[in-house]
């Protein structure tokens, strides 16, 4: 088994790389019998066998959505809709939005103030907190 920070580096690079595509099933014809039939070739790499056209497995093809691009291939990741911004407040999506939250302005992970507050910018408080020390 590869170390977990190897395939945590390449789940990241792959979903920085991955591509929005659309489902196309408009090259599909129905024969005879029914049964679905694809006239071009799919994303396979064995898309040049000689013989009779080998069918994708779920009868669609993914296209890019922008057609400058490349069709992906069967490692790529891909996905059919942008995600919803989680910055502002979306109840009908269940996103409870940025505003208010606690941010760590020295942080530059998830909790650091310039992610979390989608650039709006914050505003910075300073607190003192006494408590009672454990003397022995």
């Amino acid at each position: 088994l590869p170390n977990f920070r190897v395939v945590g580096d390449n789940l990241k690079d792959r979903f920085d790389g991955a591509s929005r595509v659309m489902v196309s099933n408009s090259d599909r014809t129905r024969g005879n019998s029914n049964a679905i039939t694809s006239n071009s070739a799919s994303n396979s790499v064995h898309g040049h066998r000689d013989g009779p056209p080998r069918r994708h497995r779920y009868n669609f093809q993914l296209k890019p959505y922008n057609p400058e691009h490349k069709p992906p291939g069967l490692k790529d990741l891909v996905y059919l809709e942008p995600s919803p911004p989680f910055c502002e407040k979306n109840p009908k999506l269940g996103i409870l939005g940025t505003h208010g939250r606690t941010c760590n302005d020295t942080s530059i992970g998830v909790d650091g103030c310039d992610l979390m507050c989608c650039g709006r910018g914050y505003k910075t408080q300073e607190m003192m907190s006494y408590e009672r020390c454990a003397c022995t």
